[in-house]
């Protein structure tokens, strides 16, 4: 009798254990993103600075002046950018000197800037351009090095400097999170219909799979979504109104000087009164310094009204991508090589509008029924003047 007793307990602790695993991996109901043209509030396009064997990081000297490079990040400038200025600071701080100055006010630069002051570096911020006028201001910014550069032409040597920067970047982003710098943990639901095109295994060709936590496969009937193939993993998302506001104000209270200048060519940068300069400047780079392989690659993304509700980003092939912000939910996106122009692209805008809108028409705002097995979703609404 006591083994019976003994026996139906064990059964019954590894059947709640094995509910309790399934329940893990199965997607919780999520608030459906209200898409259509008449919500959208703004259109915008950025450049990103495009390398295809990667950023640049590295010094050259020019007579008594020492330039450190740090540019060249592609879709990945907010992601790495405390990764890439923790070690262009090593490099310039190898020069020996007290007082610097950094080219670009954007993510990189700033990064930059902070992390020289933290050294007990006097520093000045020379931009064209501050924020909110920078391409980083246009940035989706969820935490992902991504589209920064073509695997088959990195050298090794890159491929292992990638890597330390992506983790120094997520590391020191952590120390960030929260409502003050705009910064904040969220699920991520990538939605696939191959599998040999799954997110999990395009991070790990690219050794950065680790920084992607809680990463998980999910199976038809544990997801809200119609794609066959969904990966559920978190990231931080970065707003950058909030953050890149944040982080100048810390900068100038920390005594950092900022002038508004634009320079015409590398001459104008030497004659700088500071010796080591940190060149921060993306696109700039390609005239200032004669970079034939720095190419644009145009990004578009449109913004709806805010929805407080929606607490998850989706991505999905074609570079679509919805990222929830304060300001907005962004539609994401295009990337158009070699473009150049920062006018909005019409036909890319009713792509990426319409496919988001598909995309939240056939998902389930509710499980399935576990009992059932079947999908229960709300009833669907009927259709507004005007959606997709």
């Amino acid at each position: 009798m006591k083994r019976r007793r003994l026996l139906g307990a064990a059964t019954l602790i590894a059947a709640t254990n094995n509910r309790a695993a399934a329940q893990s991996t199965r997607s919780r109901p999520l608030a459906r993103v209200q898409v259509s043209f008449e919500r959208i509030v703004r259109t915008v396009v950025g450049l990103r600075p495009y390398r295809p064997t990667g950023f640049v990081l590295r010094s050259e000297v020019y007579g008594d002046k020492v330039i450190v490079h740090n540019y060249g990040h592609g879709g990945g400038g907010v992601s790495l950018s405390w990764g890439t200025a923790q070690l262009a600071t090593d490099l310039a701080a190898a020069t020996g000197r007290d007082r610097y100055a950094v080219l670009g006010c954007g993510a990189v630069g700033l990064a930059t800037a902070r992390l020289l002051q933290d050294r007990g570096f006097a520093v000045t911020i020379y931009a064209a351009e501050l924020p909110p006028q920078t391409t980083s201001n246009i940035a989706g910014a969820q935490w992902s090095p991504v589209s920064v550069f073509e695997p088959e032409k990195i050298s090794p040597a890159f491929s292992e400097q990638f890597v330390l920067a992506s983790q120094l970047s997520y590391r020191y982003f952590q120390n960030l999170v929260g409502d003050h710098y705009g910064v904040r943990w969220i699920e991520n639901y990538y939605l696939g219909e191959q599998p040999d095109r799954s997110f999990i295994d395009y991070v790990r060709r690219e050794g950065i799979v680790s920084l992607y936590p809680d990463i998980v496969s999910l199976q038809p009937g544990d997801h809200a979504f119609a794609a066959r193939y969904v990966t559920r993993f978190m990231t931080m998302l970065i707003e950058p109104p909030v953050y890149l506001n944040a982080v100048l104000r810390d900068f100038l209270l920390r005594g950092g000087t900022v002038r508004v200048q634009r320079f015409a060519d590398r001459k104008q940068i030497l004659a700088l009164e500071e010796a080591t300069i940190v060149n921060c400047t993306g696109l700039g780079a390609k005239s200032l310094f004669v970079d034939d392989e720095l190419i644009p690659i145009k990004g578009q993304l449109s913004v709806l009204l805010p929805q407080p509700e929606i607490d998850y980003l989706t991505l999905a092939p074609d570079a679509l991508y919805m990222f929830p912000r304060r300001d907005g939910i962004l539609l994401g996106g295009t990337f158009e090589r070699g473009v150049g122009s920062p006018e909005v692209n019409e036909p890319a805008r009713t792509r990426i509008v319409g496919a988001h809108a598909q995309i939240f028409a056939q998902m389930h705002e509710r499980l399935p029924d576990c009992r059932a097995g079947l999908f229960q979703p709300k009833g669907a609404a009927h259709p507004e003047s005007g959606r997709l």
